[in-house]
């Protein structure tokens, strides 16, 4: 069993999307949770569908605005860029693609970035801008994301709450 408040660190708050999930439950498994999720997320209307997504923090935000787990996720916790950070200006190019990104789309850019290096996040980040994407495909991609992230969150505070346990 899930408990609202680790719900909300999943899914970085979205208090219309964590009613209707925590409607929904209790759920017997994380299998059983995330499905629900993914299905509450695609049927919600766009406006709740835009503040779940925008829950998430900008890629690139400052560290000091993040979630301890988006922290973790960005990459803050591993200092410095990699080799790729130093050929591009990775922070200025996130700022352009992010303002790109929600001038065009009317909603934040989520994608889940597993440990990645911003550097690696960008090309993706540019096709997401090119004119053939739709914006309704985008947005059901942002939605998938934000469920992607909040299982491998899931994972990692399992396996932190297993090892602290032994």
């Amino acid at each position: 069993m899930v408990d609202r408040e680790r719900l909300a660190q999943l899914f970085e708050g979205a208090p219309r999307f964590l009613d209707r999930l925590a409607a929904a439950g209790p759920f017997d498994t994380d299998d059983e949770l995330f499905a629900t999720a993914r299905r509450i997320a695609h049927a919600m209307p766009e406006a709740d569908q835009v503040e779940l997504i925008d829950a998430h923090p900008r890629l690139g935000a400052p560290p000091g605005t993040v979630s301890a787990l988006s922290y973790h996720e960005q990459g803050y916790d591993r200092g410095a860029g990699t080799a790729d950070d130093a050929l591009v200006d990775v922070a200025a190019e996130l700022e352009r693609l992010n303002a790109a990104y929600e001038a065009r789309f009317g909603f934040r850019y989520c994608v889940f970035v597993a440990g990645r290096p911003r550097a690696a996040l960008l090309p993706g980040f540019a096709a997401a801008l090119r004119p053939d994407v739709d914006r309704e495909a985008e947005l059901h991609r942002a939605l998938d994301a934000v469920v992607d992230i909040a299982i491998d969150r899931q994972r990692t505070l399992t396996r932190a709450t297993v090892e602290a346990s032994t």
